[in-house]
């Protein structure tokens, strides 16, 4: 049995014309080609976008320190070395010289696996009080060495755990999960985001420290990160030349808004982590664009999912009903990009709220008023950032559907096939947005019989 559905709005017992070709409708695969576009959307896209690549490109070579000597941890009086060891003895100890035994210390024997003392076994004493780690006996640890004497056991200090065995097989665990479900665009994913990790390690990192705009060069780089990671990912296309566009005006919105707010907010951008960096470089940093800079690096990992969500699924909208108009594909493909942009949204807040939670716990017991919690610099720059992202998240969604759907129907319709399995004549279902009468059609008899209320099993 075949269903057909009326269009949405027309009257009853009105058919949709079928587009011209087999009877059997449009059934296409779930996979990532799209039809060839037309020499006309091709020109459009890289004229919108040539600009912008080439500013990224002119930015980075602009931006970059070349010739900048960045000071060293040891120049900035970073000089502490961190050395690997392992506890092979713990038993409590007085926390000082001579002091009463119940003081709450442990004695830790650790035995020095690397630095210039390596093999030597030395003794280290650390409270054992709720702020200190407690370290026991075949822990691998990590030692502060100052640079004293190598013997001394006063030149070093246990300061953590050595985490670098579960983090290398979390990373393994993490991309074999994404090979195995993308395959060869998992292995595309994964280069990507090593180019990612190496825009910001090798320009937006020395280029701030060298005393650049912060907000500039964020912007800079995520353009760079967009163009490679996109066109890397999904392939050059016009469909990720439309993501690629949608984002690069998500991005602007969002620092444009950014920096709008957090002047009308006064943030400072000076918390404690940030003033200490600051002073110890002695560089004049722009508090303020480097958590501008934050928010813009912040916001384009989920802008990518959403634009990237968005371009797809206007096309296959397109793919499963080539006669929908613009007007038809923008609508329907807006529809799904508000289911998308919610949970993105709660995303995006749950994460933030996530990595503020030991200050929001702070300011919890803290007897000040909701109003006062949320005035304060700490809180006030998570809110900002949170809130612009999230208006930035939002508009991504009408904002790439439109340029998709203005893209998708200047596109040449791919061939027609007979395919009319369940899932074809479910989007084609959704695609046309049928919501009232029902036609079924015996394949073997071949009569056609309307009914409008539910089909009798069997």
């Amino acid at each position: 049995m075949i269903e057909r559905r009326a269009e949405s709005g027309g009257p009853a017992g009105r058919r949709r014309p079928e587009p011209t070709g087999h009877g059997h409708g449009h059934g296409h695969g779930h996979d990532h080609r799209s039809a060839p576009a037309s020499r006309q959307v091709k020109v459009v896209l890289a004229v919108a976008l040539a600009p912008f690549a080439i500013a990224a490109l002119v930015g980075v070579l602009v931006l970059y320190p070349f010739g900048h000597h960045q000071r060293s941890g040891a120049d900035l009086g970073f000089g502490q070395q961190p050395v690997n060891a392992e506890v092979v003895a713990a038993a409590a100890s007085p926390c000082t010289r001579g002091g009463p035994a119940a003081d709450g210390c442990v004695a830790l024997r650790v035995t020095l696996q690397d630095g210039p003392a390596a093999g030597r076994t030395i003794e280290q004493v650390v409270p054992t009080d709720p702020s200190t780690p407690r370290f026991a006996v075949g822990d691998d640890v990590v030692l502060s060495y100052t640079g004293g004497s190598t013997t001394d056991p006063a030149s070093y200090q246990v300061v953590d755990y050595q985490r670098g065995g579960p983090l290398l097989v979390l990373a393994l665990v993490f991309a074999a999960a994404v090979l195995v479900l993308g395959r060869w665009q998992g292995f595309a994913a994964l280069v990507a985001l090593g180019l990612s990790f190496v825009v910001l390690v090798g320009f937006v990192l020395p280029a701030i420290l060298a005393g650049e705009d912060p907000l500039l060069v964020a912007v800079v780089g995520a353009g760079l990160i967009m163009f490679a990671v996109l066109y890397l990912t999904h392939g050059f296309s016009a469909r990720t030349s439309t993501a690629v566009l949608g984002t690069l005006l998500s991005l602007g919105l969002i620092g444009l808004l950014s920096a709008l707010f957090a002047a009308w907010t006064r943030l400072t951008g000076l918390d404690e982590d940030t003033a200490s960096l600051i002073g110890a470089l002695g560089t004049p940093i722009d508090a303020r664009g480097l958590l501008l800079a934050g928010v813009v690096i912040g916001a384009l990992g989920v802008l990518d999912d959403v634009t990237v969500t968005q371009t797809s699924a206007v096309w296959e909208l397109r793919r499963a009903n080539p006669a929908l108009s613009w007007r038809r594909l923008y609508l329907a493909g807006l529809r799904i990009g508000r289911d998308h942009v919610s949970s993105a949204v709660n995303t995006l807040v749950l994460a933030y709220a996530g990595a503020a939670l030991p200050l929001l716990l702070a300011y919890s017991l803290s007897g000040r008023g909701f109003g006062e919690i949320v005035g304060s610099q700490a809180v006030a720059q998570e809110v900002v950032r949170t809130l612009v992202g999230s208006i930035g998240l939002v508009a991504a969604v009408p904002i790439t559907t439109a340029i998709a759907a203005a893209v998708a129907v200047r596109e040449t319709p791919e061939p027609v096939t007979t395919d009319d399995s369940v899932a074809t004549r479910v989007r084609r279902a959704v695609a046309t947005g049928a919501t009232t009468a029902t036609v079924f059609r015996d394949e073997l008899s071949g009569p056609t019989r309307r009914r409008t209320g539910p089909r009798r099993p069997g």
